[in-house]
């Protein structure tokens, strides 16, 4: 635990004097002269210094969080508000015309990150450091990270986003590790960004780079050559693996990730004097989903070759210090590496993986349960759950299906390795930070409790028919519309109607998230108002979502959604009833610009495809209602708001998974009997989309959803019509939707990090 509260060393610094003498010390001139760019840069620099002076979260024991992602965002406002300093710096700012809120905008967002795993890696790093718990977060210093997004022609283009500045969060150390990839050595080099607790101690993210990077490598979009490693190594965030250079690429990543972790660990246990043959009682490894999966038989290499131990030993240590956190049954994020791909990058990691093989097979004698299996892939997760003493879904209904079919032939065999611990979010930034007027109002009514136990939260249910309350709920929703609005016409030059409803769907672009199914409702409710059915209020679509530059189908929906913004937005007789936005580049700080402003929060994924979902939880805790499958953590949202605050529909989990099992599924069925269904799909390749678009995207997405639909668009797609239809039809009755919002936010406490943290601690990390 953190020595002494944060506030100790807070309030005895004079924030005034400091800040003129860093604008002194940076630039040669007081506060009051400084541009609005100049003046961030002295606030970051104020609580970098705050932060080193710090307690750190202490302990015998110690977590280290390692991710390929930390979607970490932007940190000013969050670290203030952490530090008990957003009000004090906002006044002393205000003396010279300045503000933290003019500041944001002008931060760089760090782009270590792509959607809800590094958000998840982000937000467990601040729950770690709020509960005073001693913890790290161990990554890689993307300089581009995933790539900018910009749409030209109708078309999602990537470009690199560099977001390295002369001043930023990154502070850079002494500390070293050299990297072997077989006998080619290149040397990693260790930077820090401090994570500050809410009203508690320090910890801080560990981030990797590769001292020979260049980034002048890096030609038109986000093209480079993938061979030469010393130059590419922390370009990019999960590199187009399309071809054998990429895939190999992102294993010279993985294991220059674990391989620089596990030195680092191993040098904090010397330095601590600590005994490895016990390193477990000083160290709890949890891997983010697989791609960290290498550190377990690279740890047991090193205490092999460089420690003395005896192969049986370092089996043994590490097995009892890993633990494995699966994200998702989809199989592509089930990483299978061949073979012949490990032994070109980490041959001297092989033949201690064959050996983890070899034990596993005499021990079980199922081919489902073999870490290289027949076809000579190398399973990473087999090795997560053979090798280490923890295994855990991210949601009640996640964590069933890994039991029961996914991952069944593991339970059977180690049953009590398996448990949940379903997913949160920093409620603190999700509120406290992106909606500052609803915080205010909940302190207000409910007292300031809730900001440190969110489960404080459900003290508002008290006022759910006080008219009062229920009605400045809806005109702080009101105002963060209008501000929306304004922010969206500025950037992407759509105007919204701020009395429409907001319809919002923004995360990954992904055929299982389903943005195709939203989008064929658009076309749907397009067509009904041409012909005349004119809806009581207009809606507001509005989309964010970034597609991997190789995964052709998700851009052709993105070109789908563009296009359709394009015709319905230019149509008089229809825009005064509904526009639809895909904002450009969605990242962290656009979502807290749109979250606080959303009525109908699109959580659509395919029933037993999205393992939880943390948007569903920040909408909701925003004053959103979920309109959602029974998948995910969608299912605990449905049983803690009841069903009359949810708007639930389509096939559930045990369906779904019967039709890939039987290979039932026929999309042309459904659209052969449904008109409704020919015809929104149909119209994709009419003739004004392909005016506007591109026949050769539009035509193999409609080719894509007739042929194959993997995920099951037109399975649900009459059913999502018909409650969606019912949820705007609702929205009318607006004491009715108040009170629906009250409830959504006052249940929302469960889901706060710090809760899955402490189970996280409790089950699996025991720490001191």
């Amino acid at each position: 635990m953190a020595e002494s509260n944060l506030k100790k060393d807070i309030l005895a610094l004079n924030a005034k004097d400091q800040l003129h003498e860093i604008a002194k010390e940076l630039f040669g001139r007081e506060l009051r002269d400084l541009s609005d760019e100049e003046t961030l840069f002295v606030v970051m620099t104020f609580a970098k210094r705050i932060m080193k002076v710090s307690d750190s979260n202490t302990g015998k024991k110690k977590v280290f969080y390692i991710s390929a992602e930390f979607l970490i965002g932007r940190l000013l406002t969050n670290n203030l508000i952490n530090l008990g300093l957003y009000d004090q710096i906002d006044r002393i700012l205000g003396e010279y015309g300045k503000s933290i809120a003019a500041l944001e905008d002008l931060e760089p967002e760090p782009s270590l990150g792509n959607g809800g795993l590094g958000r998840l890696a982000a937000c467990f790093l601040d729950s770690i450091a709020t509960l005073g718990l001693p913890g790290e977060g161990i990554g890689l210093n993307y300089h581009y990270g995933l790539f900018k997004q910009v749409f030209r022609d109708h078309l999602q283009c990537a470009e690199k986003n560099n977001w390295i500045g002369q001043y930023s969060w990154l502070t850079k150390t002494d500390v070293t590790f050299d990297v072997y990839f077989g006998k080619k050595k290149v040397t990693s080099r260790l930077y820090d960004i401090d994570v500050a607790g809410y009203d508690n101690g320090v910890n801080k993210l560990r981030l990797f780079d590769i001292e020979s990077v260049d980034e002048s490598i890096v030609k038109e979009g986000i093209l480079f050559d993938k061979e030469k490693i010393e130059k590419n190594l922390t370009l990019f965030l999960y590199p187009d693996d399309s071809d054998e250079a990429g895939n190999l690429l992102r294993i010279y990543q993985q294991y220059f990730l674990v391989s620089s972790a596990a030195q680092l660990i191993l040098r904090e246990m010397k330095n601590r004097k600590y005994d490895l043959r016990k390193l477990y009682d000083f160290a709890v490894i949890q891997i983010n989903d697989t791609h960290p999966t290498m550190i377990i038989p690279e740890l047991i290499r090193i205490l092999v070759e460089d420690k003395a131990f005896t192969m049986d030993e370092a089996i043994e240590v590490v097995s009892k210090t890993c633990a494995y956190t699966n994200h998702t049954i989809l199989a592509e994020a089930l990483e299978k590496w061949p073979l012949k791909y490990l032994e070109k990058v980490v041959p001297q990691l092989v033949p201690y993986i064959k050996e983890l093989d070899k034990r596993a097979a005499a021990k079980y004698k199922d081919p489902e349960v073999r870490i290289i299996d027949k076809d000579k892939r190398v399973h990473m997760a087999h090795i997560d759950i053979h090798y280490g003493f923890s295994v855990n879904g991210v949601a009640a209904i996640h964590t069933g299906i890994l039991k029961e079919t996914e991952l069944n032939h593991f339970y059977r065999i180690y049953p009590e390795k398996f448990n949940n611990k379903t997913n949160g979010i920093t409620f603190r930034r999700w509120l406290l930070s992106c909606n500052r007027e609803l915080a205010g109002f909940l302190s207000e009514t409910i007292g300031d409790g809730y900001k440190r136990d969110a489960n404080q939260l459900e003290k508002l249910l008290e006022f759910r028919n006080e008219e009062k309350v229920l009605n400045r709920l809806a005109e702080i929703k009101y105002h963060h519309k209008q501000e929306l609005s304004a922010y969206i016409k500025e950037h992407e030059g759509v105007i919204l109607n701020p009395d429409s409803i907001f319809d919002i769907q923004i995360k990954r672009l992904h055929e299982y998230k389903r943005q195709q199914m939203n989008a064929l409702y658009i076309i749907h409710r397009y067509l009904e108002i041409k012909e005349g059915k004119k809806p009581a209020r207009p809606v507001s679509f509005i989309f964010g979502a970034k597609a991997a530059p190789a995964y052709v189908i998700a851009r052709d929906i993105i070109h789908l959604i563009l296009v359709l913004q394009d015709i319905v937005n230019s149509d008089p007789d229809v825009s005064p009833y509904m526009k639809v936005v895909m904002v450009e580049n969605y990242n962290v700080s656009y979502a807290e610009k749109l979250i606080p402003a959303c009525d109908i929060s699109e959580q659509i994924s395919l029933a037993s495809k999205e393992a939880s979902g943390t948007g569903n939880m920040k909408f909701m805790l925003n004053g959103a209602v979920t309109l959602g499958t029974a998948d995910g953590a969608n299912v605990e949202i449905h049983e803690l708001v009841g069903d009359e605050n949810i708007y639930m529909f389509g096939a559930k989990s045990d369906e779904v998974i019967r039709h890939y099992k039987e290979a039932d599924y026929d999309p042309m069925e459904y659209y052969k009997k449904s008109p409704v269904i020919k015809r929104a799909v149909d119209f994709m390749v009419s003739k004004p989309m392909l005016k506007t678009g591109h026949k050769e995207n539009l035509n193999r997405l409609h080719k894509e959803l007739l042929g194959k639909d993997w995920f099951m668009t037109l399975l649900d797609f009459e059913d999502y019509i018909r409650v969606k239809d019912r949820m705007i039809e609702d929205y009318e009755d607006r004491a009715k939707w108040k009170r629906m919002m009250l409830v959504n936010i006052a249940k929302a406490g469960f889901f706060s990090s710090d809760r899955t943290i402490r189970e996280y601690n409790e089950d699996i990390w025991k720490l001191n």
